[in-house]
């Protein structure tokens, strides 16, 4: 069913044209990266439906608190962004983009998202919605109070992470994960309840975490998936001509926006090393001990995975 979509009849050029409205739910604030990108979005959207569909960006998870996967299954909202490996509801599937160092690059990341994207649309096909773009963040680092020199340095971490295969990261290089909603992190960072945290150079930058950590270790953990999708029941609504529309802008936006995450990555870093924050590399014995967990996960993962996934990673290893 249907809900706030909003029919206004308008008149040009003397006929009748309809005008459909719509509510895209941003997750982080105006100011983050990916909530700019869907700004940009929206207008392509007004600009190629000839202003025949008009999205407003709400940031900050202003209408959805909960599960912008249900959300959007339900109508609740026609669209939002989601964080894709801590969306509930996903499966394995979900976790592929935050493996640890399955991809190295962003040429990595991009082809992997690429060879899982019919897994990924399939899944959303499942919860009544459609997968308009996905933009990777910049990759995954570790913030923290002390240098991370060897591996024996994790056993003091307690670390927010974002999903169970970072949990378990964490976990079996020796420190204790510790999960928290995005915006529980930075007081717990006050408090003493975790002393880290695994994420973007951007969030980093966002969350102000110089006021808190004093390290950036760069062990480009992951380049986890951000998406954009719209209800089915909104999407069957529009005419074949206003699909192709939004298709357009979300293949113009998705490339922008791969793009823009390259940038932020280099803006994120120099603010955090303008405000103290001190950015190493992982050390050849700490990169030594991670990629051995990183291997023992991705077999761990694979055991029980579904034919289609074994083949991502045997098409992605090609």
């Amino acid at each position: 069913m249907l809900k706030k979509i909003l029919l206004i009849a308008t008149i040009s050029a003397g006929l009748m044209a309809s005008v459909i409205k719509m509510d895209l739910n941003a997750k982080y604030p105006a100011t983050n990266f990916h909530t700019k990108g869907a700004v940009k979005f929206a207008k392509l959207v007004e600009k190629y439906t000839n202003a025949t569909v008009k999205i407003t960006v709400h940031s900050g998870s202003s209408l959805v608190k909960g599960n912008p996967l249900k959300a959007v299954k339900d109508g609740t909202v026609a669209l939002t962004d989601m964080f894709i490996p801590f969306t509930s509801g996903g499966g394995k599937v979900f976790g592929i983009s935050a493996l640890p160092f399955i991809a190295n690059s962003y040429n990595d990341a991009y082809r992997l998202y690429q060879i899982s994207k019919p897994a990924y649309n399939k899944t959303f096909k499942k919860w009544n919605q459609k997968l308009l773009y996905a933009v990777t963040w910049p990759p995954s680092g570790l913030y923290t109070k002390k240098p991370i020199k060897n591996m024996n340095d994790f056993k003091d971490l307690k670390t927010r992470t974002y999903d169970k295969n970072s949990a378990n990261f964490i976990n079996m290089a020796g420190g204790h994960a510790i999960a928290l909603a995005w915006g529980e992190v930075y007081s717990a960072l006050r408090t003493g309840l975790v002393n880290s945290v695994v994420t973007s150079s951007a969030s980093g930058k966002d969350g102000k975490f110089w006021e808190v950590l004093n390290y950036f270790t760069k062990i480009n953990y992951a380049y986890p998936l951000q998406a954009v999708t719209i209800n089915l029941d909104y999407w069957n609504s529009l005419s074949k001509a206003q699909q192709q529309a939004m298709l357009k802008a979300a293949k113009e936006i998705e490339k922008y926006q791969w793009e823009a995450s390259k940038k932020e990555d280099g803006i994120a870093l120099k603010t955090l090393a303008e405000h103290g924050m001190k950015i190493e590399k992982a050390t050849p014995e700490v990169k030594k001990g991670l990629n051995k967990i990183a291997n023992k996960l991705l077999n761990k993962f694979l055991e029980d995975a579904s034919p289609a996934i074994k083949k991502i990673f045997k098409e992605y290893r090609k």
